[in-house]
């Protein structure tokens, strides 16, 4: 039981105040005029003043509330490292019977997990939504067991009370990291870039020769070992081998004594774009086909077309000089010899022998097809004739054979059971309702891939591997009538860019392709085959699990599956002979970019309520009470700043002068002080 004085006034402050300065002016004046009763006056004016007052007597029935002490217990990815998580079980478990042992104090234990997305550890965040939810005047101390490697230091939390660190880990502790910077999104293939790579060890690391093993792998490939500098940022020159992305993971071998291999990788995903697409379009002779080639091509801005169309052929004798021409003389040697592994795609649009191209260019061209080029033919009827493409030296390499026979006829091409699965062809707009075309060359003896047809089921558009390279054939020359609405039209330019882009081996067109992105921990794979059935996939994950997951149709010719990682890092996603990779967040998660235990990041706020950071290791601290705003730590201990708080449950007020006790003081001293200064 507890007993204040309290006042209630019963006219404003000020008044009370303008009332106390006449009464005293009043007295005073009565003094200096010889007024005997001016004591008695005064007393009067107390009187009337105190009951203006309204003094009462307060009297609470307090009791009292335990103090609060909040414990923050670490169990993010880092503390499972060395014997920091059972550091933490031996502290939390001694520190809470310690001090639930004290006298009117509890424990509030908060578990501070990893952060959702990489976020890290959250230690402060933890710590305000706690508070938020206790009252500030019972909070004595609050205590983080912890590596002390949190990541939202930064986050403003007023504390109420002295702020402890209790870090895990060893002194002895070291680790080694790995770090790529100056990364980029894009990249030319076939132009280097550079790299920044730089290995550190980190804490008490021992001796060595200043040099640490990289292994450096592309898409899964098997790594190559190099002898890299310690504690040096390293330029690092980088060729992306192909279009799509690119996969290049970097890895230092875990080295004996280290606490974790997790930030000894990481992994650079970059896509390989093609600077320019060089093309050379031989046009046998002008037709309305010709501008149709020649406007596709030059309308995609990552193409340089070389375009030579042959108005005059050798055997045209008009009898107008050769130097009164104003035509170019067709560079064959140097486009067919010299220049010809510059073209990533040559096509041949209704071209025919005519002496121009001798048989030792077209072997060429046979060649640079075999070792990784592109030839598309556009046949017309001079194809089906004895001047044909197929009787030369690169007849060898197409897909087809001709007969001999130009059918002349309407027709509706088609997309083929295989071409309905093919990229070049698969799903092409307007759903097959196209126009007719009205001439074919007949083909036999299709060795690739037939993916359209045209009469009575014959092959129209094959294709074909050769060697490292690509062939096509295109049985018609009519695919110009698309391109002019003939009959409602067709989807030309669109299956003619596909086309040229298959044969360019562009990535997002191959046949044979598996494929993945990935949206968070969420990995959407897809697989692209000509076959009718795929395996299950295998997903190979950072710590070597291994998970089969088995794939649904999506669509002629598509599978796909999704997939939740676990964990951060490099998946290895294997399907058939289809290999990839995918990188879910970085290589090292956020929790191992700095492992070892330091104060640095909470010293700030541990230091603003002169609290303390000790370790773990050197044995638990005592705890003790210390006054506010002393300091709350030193050497193997730690303080709490006892709150006093209490919960009032009953309040009581007497008013110390009731009115008619103001009445009868205030009238019987006026009434005195008249009589004695009147005349009896």
């Amino acid at each position: 039981m507890t007993s204040t004085v309290v006042f209630d006034p019963l006219i404003p402050w000020p008044l009370v105040v303008m009332v106390a300065v006449i009464a005293a002016l009043t007295v005073l004046l009565a003094g200096l005029r010889g007024l005997n009763g001016w004591w008695l006056r005064a007393l009067a004016a107390i009187a009337v003043i105190g009951a203006l007052l309204g003094p009462s007597l307060q009297q609470e029935d307090r009791a009292p509330l335990t103090d609060i002490v909040m414990l923050l217990e670490d169990t993010s990815a880092s503390q499972r490292l060395g014997n920091r998580e059972s550091q933490v079980e031996t502290a939390a478990a001694a520190l809470e019977a310690e001090i639930a042992a004290r006298a009117n104090t509890e424990v509030r234990r908060i578990t501070v997990a990893d952060g959702a997305d990489d976020a890290g550890t959250q230690v402060m965040t933890a710590l305000r939504d706690a508070l938020a939810e206790e009252p500030r005047a019972r909070i004595a101390g609050i205590i983080a067991l912890s590596d002390g490697r949190v990541h939202d230091a930064d986050v403003p939390v007023d504390l109420p009370a002295p702020m402890h660190l209790l870090m895990t880990g060893e002194e002895t502790d070291w680790d080694r990291r790995l770090t790529i910077s100056n990364a980029p999104a894009f990249a030319i293939i076939g132009e280097p870039i550079t790299l920044t790579l730089r290995i550190d060890d980190l804490g008490a690391a021992p001796e060595g020769n200043g040099f640490a093993e990289l292994d450096i792998s592309v898409d899964a490939d098997d790594p190559q070992r190099f002898q890299v500098p310690i504690g040096e940022d390293i330029e690092l020159p980088v060729t992306l081998p192909h279009g799509g992305r690119n996969v290049i993971r970097f890895v230092v071998p875990e080295a004996e004594g280290e606490l974790t291999d997790r930030n000894n990788a990481a992994i650079v995903q970059m896509n390989g774009v093609r600077d320019r697409l060089r093309v050379l379009l031989v046009s046998g002779e002008p037709h309305p086909g010709g501008r149709t080639w020649r406007n596709l091509l030059k309308s995609d801005s990552s193409v340089d077309l070389v375009h030579f169309t042959i108005l005059r052929p050798p055997e045209k004798q008009d009898g107008v000089p050769v130097s009164e021409l104003s035509l170019i003389a067709f560079p064959t040697r140097e486009l067919f010899m010299d220049k010809i592994d510059d073209f990533d795609l040559i096509i041949f649009d209704r071209y025919k022998r005519r002496g121009i191209l001798p048989s030792l260019y077209l072997e060429n061209v046979a060649n640079y097809v075999r070792q990784g080029g592109a030839v598309l033919v556009a046949a017309g009827p001079d194809f089906a004739s004895a001047d044909s493409l197929y009787r030369t030296p690169l007849g060898v390499v197409l897909p087809a054979t001709p007969t001999a026979r130009v059918l002349e006829e309407p027709y509706l091409p088609k997309i083929s059971d295989l071409g309905k699965r093919h990229p070049v062809t698969a799903d092409l707009p307007m759903g097959g309702d196209w126009g007719r075309w009205m001439r074919q060359i007949d083909l036999t003896g299709a060795k690739g891939q037939t993916v359209m047809t045209g009469v009575d089921g014959r092959p129209l558009l094959v294709l074909d591997r050769v060697g490292e390279g690509r062939v096509s054939l295109l049985g018609s020359d009519h695919a110009w009538l698309w391109n002019r609405g003939y009959e409602g039209g067709g989807p030309q330019l669109e299956l003619l860019r596909r086309l040229a882009h298959w044969m360019m081996s562009e990535p997002e067109l191959e046949e044979e392709a598996l494929t993945a992105s990935a949206e968070g921990q969420t990995m959407r794979i897809e697989r692209r085959t000509l076959a009718d059935t795929v395996p299950p996939l295998t997903i190979t994950g950072p710590d070597g699990d291994v998970v089969e997951v088995p794939m649904s149709p999506a669509g002629p010719g598509r599978f796909a599956a999704e997939f939740i990682g676990p964990e951060i890092g490099l998946y290895r996603l294997e399907n058939g002979d289809q290999i990839s990779v995918i990188g879910l967040g970085p290589a090292a998660p956020r929790e191992f970019i700095e492992t070892i235990a330091s104060d640095e990041a909470l010293a700030p706020v541990v230091d603003a309520g002169r609290g303390g950071a000790l370790r773990l290791e050197d044995g638990l601290p005592r705890v003790r009470n210390v006054r506010a705003g002393r300091p709350a730590a030193g050497h193997n201990w730690i303080g709490l700043t006892p709150r006093n708080a209490y919960e009032t449950r009953d309040v009581r007020q007497i008013p110390m002068l009731p009115p008619w006790l103001v009445l009868v003081l205030s009238a019987g001293l006026i009434t005195a002080a008249w009589l004695r200064e009147g005349r009896r």
